[in-house]
């Protein structure tokens, strides 16, 4: 899955850091969500929904099949 969170991360100026204790994750995380490598559960998307007052559905995007 594709997602935005590294441009709206850095729209508010936060390192990777920043936002995972905004979500109470590790830094690890948020890379790994950056890059692909994880899809976020339900719970935790919602959590950055939240935090960057955007719908799910606009941070996150069908990737490949």
């Amino acid at each position: 899955m594709d997602s935005r969170i590294r441009e709206l991360r850095e729209r508010v100026g936060w390192s990777q850091g920043e936002l995972a204790e905004h979500l109470d994750v590790s830094r690890q995380t948020v890379n790994a969500l950056e890059t692909g490598k994880y899809d976020p559960s339900l719970p935790l998307a919602f959590r950055i929904a939240r935090l960057f007052g955007e719908p799910i559905e606009a941070i996150f995007l069908p990737g490949p099949d």
